[in-house]
């Protein structure tokens, strides 16, 4: 088997897209023909917009609600593709899904949220993809959980699948306001530096819940430089059958559009301030490294000393007195509280591991 993501198709070589940003736009779903036929035309005239995404097998939360029009609506799908010669991109979520979407002539699929989440159902499709030439994007598991979402991209890789993104769309927590799923922005960054060739897009519609939003996620996105977005964009949002909040109309996705900046190409001289500041944190970087390691030595002094007088290891009091002083310290240098707890936190963790006669 070859490593993944070896020999990786570039989004750009079977995604081409007239102007950047890149984006995949669509309703969250197909709920008649009409309203397909007439958000595909109005997005179609979008310079950005290189494909139409659509819902039409729909994963609802409690039964009742509405599930999608199923395979009724591939037949609106192959119409609306002959009239805006756009790419059709739809959700698949088991391989009766597949084999319907490669029947009717559906250019792209993507693995939704909840689908990721259970390796037996990616399996599935992926077998069932197997021999088909066709881009698929996986969206990251509901849970932040990296590994499950680089397993269902390595599953499809398996079978063959080299048109292969991943999509960006959070993270569902309990309380996550302001957010419908939280960013958690540093998972898809660590994703894409595990996996270079690998594009990542970044979905702003499920990330924000809310129209009001989008453009500051989208704006998020495109400052971290991921390949694209993918928005879901709706005929008559206040009309739609589901996530009607998150919608928006084609002429509201155009306006979001001329909004972003899209970060360039530097001149020389701003490469040359960038090596040279980049060369300043490599240097701060080498301190932290030495005084963390330094930190560490001292650490197992105690924890030695420690142990010849059978103390705890854990010496609560002390350990909220450290809290509370860095908190200070820190907060009054402007760094946040969140950041110094997650960083206290994690080199408490690593100092009772190292006590313990942890490695």
């Amino acid at each position: 088997m070859q490593s993944f993501p070896k020999n990786i198709i570039p989004l750009h070589e079977y995604l081409p897209c007239k102007q950047q940003p890149m984006v995949i736009a669509g309703p969250c779903s197909a709920e008649s023909e009409e309203q397909v036929l007439e958000t595909a035309r109005e997005l179609s005239k979008l310079p950005q917009v290189a494909a139409f995404r659509c819902g039409i097998w729909k994963p609802r939360t409690r039964p009742g609600d509405f599930e999608g029009r199923g395979e009724e609506a591939l037949n609106w799908l192959e119409r609306a593709k002959a009239e805006i010669r756009l790419p059709i991109c739809v959700e698949v979520g088991m391989p009766s899904h597949v084999e319907m979407c490669i029947k009717h002539g559906i250019d792209m699929l993507w693995i939704g949220s909840r689908t990721v989440v259970n390796p037996f159902s990616v399996n599935e499709i992926a077998e069932a993809l197997k021999g088909v030439d066709i881009p698929v994007l996986v969206k990251n598991p509901v849970n932040p959980d990296l590994l499950l979402w680089i397993g269902a991209l390595e599953r499809l890789y398996q079978q063959g699948i080299r048109k292969l993104s991943a999509v960006h769309r959070g993270f569902s927590a309990y309380g996550s306001k302001p957010f419908r799923n939280l960013p958690i922005w540093e998972i898809p960054i660590e994703l894409r530096r595990l996996f270079p060739g690998l594009p990542v897009l970044v979905d702003p519609s499920h990330i924000s819940g809310n129209r009001a939003m989008l453009p500051h996620i989208a704006q998020s996105a495109m400052n971290l430089a991921f390949d694209g977005l993918m928005i879901e964009s709706h005929i008559r949002p206040g009309e739609a059958l589901t996530d009607s909040d998150q919608q928006i109309t084609p002429d509201e996705l155009a306006g979001l559009i001329r909004k972003l900046s899209v970060p360039g190409t530097i001149s020389l001289e701003e490469n040359l301030l960038l090596k040279e500041l980049r060369s300043e944190i490599d240097q701060i970087d080498d301190n932290l490294l030495q005084l963390l390691a330094q930190r560490l030595e001292v650490v197992l002094r105690i924890g030695k000393h420690k142990q010849s007088k059978g103390m705890d290891l854990l010496q609560l009091e002390r350990w909220n007195e450290v809290v509370e002083d860095r908190l200070k310290k820190g907060t009054d240098l402007g760094l946040s509280r969140h950041f110094l707890l997650r960083l206290l936190h994690a080199i408490h963790e690593e100092a009772l591991k190292k006590q313990a006669g942890g490695h």
